[in-house]
């Protein structure tokens, strides 16, 4: 028996008006190309007959439990036989008639290969105007900017791989975000990839698509901002505590005065929160690469890694004790010289930046104390156990002949 060089593979839920069609057309080009395939439809549910359709026409389903369309495609991927995968829509919105030129990028040895509408055309009424001049063009230029991933279509759902590639991503997202979990692990992971332009027709549907516009781009955002702990955490926190600390320190040492506005010392107290929000926003980022390491979510990243050796336990517990001490000092120093008062009115403005001084130290020195045990503990934790607490089984899938 020859092997399988192309699995082209359909996610299916309620799509008896259209699924005829794509088959009849996935059947034509692998006999007009006389590629050795099969047609996988992973059936996710479908109470209009659409499994009948298929299997009537010689494809062979796959019964998917769980319900999603990265749940679908995951028992799909899983249980093709094909070298190559092409997966498509089964709604008769993209042509299967039409993969000559995804096959020819993966025979030159992409790895993933994706259509994009924009450059092959999209006809009248296919997409909604929200998501062909906003959504998805934001989100395409977020994934190019924050994963430098080459593709300006990353919602096309027309794409073909290797499979053996894919699987090797360990990709999880149950829902609409799998579009973007293969893209940007891939990008990630260092595959090649690459863009082919495609046509996209309106669907043949009678009912409205499962899309969601806000609550699907609400996910891809989420998802984007997991996968970079970077523009989460890193960034943003290093704006903060670079602006805290200046503002904080120039406070400390006078008041500033900006036309007939004046900051003053209770501006310190302000200031010095957010550059303890910064801080934390740092460690956070810190514990997020590790964990996302240790997980295979994010690749290793030898440069992180020797810039965190500097910061071991031992170093960083005597810093954040010292600040503990210094903080405690300080506050004792302020409560004594109040006491001296007699706990009454305060004059002047020094007991009050030596209070923000104070539990400014405290709480830094407390946060880089409970950073470093727990980075300790992540360390502890062996890669096969973080991978396996990560990791989500596929969703459940029979094959049907």
């Amino acid at each position: 028996m020859s092997p399988v060089r192309l699995t082209i593979l359909m996610p299916c839920l309620d799509e008896a008006r259209t699924l005829a069609a794509c088959i009849k057309k996935a059947q034509n080009y692998l006999a007009r190309t006389r590629i050795t395939g099969e047609i996988i439809v992973a059936d996710n549910g479908s109470t209009d007959g659409s499994r009948d359709v298929a299997q009537a026409l010689g494809a062979r389903v796959v019964t998917v439990a769980a319900k999603g369309y990265g749940n679908a495609l995951q028992a799909g991927i899983a249980a093709a036989r094909g070298t190559y995968v092409i997966m498509g829509d089964a709604d008769d919105s993209y042509d299967f008639l039409e993969l000559d030129a995804f096959l020819r990028r993966l025979d030159e040895g992409c790895e993933l290969v994706i259509g994009n509408r924009f450059a092959g055309g999209i006809e009248p009424g296919a997409m909604p105007a929200l998501h062909r001049y906003l959504g998805n063009p934001v989100l395409s230029f977020l994934g190019r900017r924050l994963f430098d991933a080459p593709v300006h279509d990353l919602y096309c759902g027309l794409r073909g791989f290797r499979r053996d590639a894919i699987l090797s991503l360990g990709l999880t997202a149950p829902g609409m975000e799998f579009a973007l979990e293969m893209i940007v692990k891939a990008a990630l992971r260092g595959l090649s990839i690459a863009e082919v332009p495609t046509t996209l027709s309106p669907d043949g549907r009678d009912r409205a698509p499962h899309l969601r516009s806000f609550r699907d781009g609400w996910r891809s955002l989420r998802f984007y901002l997991l996968l970079c702990p970077r523009w989460l955490f890193l960034y943003p926190g290093i704006l903060l505590a670079a602006c805290g600390g200046f503002a904080s320190t120039v406070l400390m040492i006078s008041d500033v005065a900006i036309g007939n506005i004046v900051f003053a010392h209770h501006s310190l107290i302000l200031t010095a929160a957010v550059t303890n929000i910064g801080v934390q926003s740092v460690l956070f980022w810190a514990f997020a690469r590790i964990v996302g390491e240790h997980a295979g979510l994010l690749p290793v990243d030898p440069a992180f890694n020797a810039f965190r050796r500097l910061f071991t336990l031992e170093r960083v517990l005597p810093v954040g004790i010292a600040l503990v001490v210094f903080g405690i000092a300080a506050a004792l120093y302020a409560l004594i010289s109040w006491y001296e008062l007699s706990f009454g009115e305060i004059q002047g403005d020094t007991l009050t930046r030596i209070v923000c001084s104070a539990s400014f130290m405290a709480v830094l020195g407390f946060q880089l104390i409970f950073a470093s045990f727990f980075i300790c503990l992540l360390d502890q934790v062996p890669e096969p156990a973080a991978r396996k607490f990560a990791a989500r089984p596929i969703a459940s899938a029979t094959a049907e002949p």
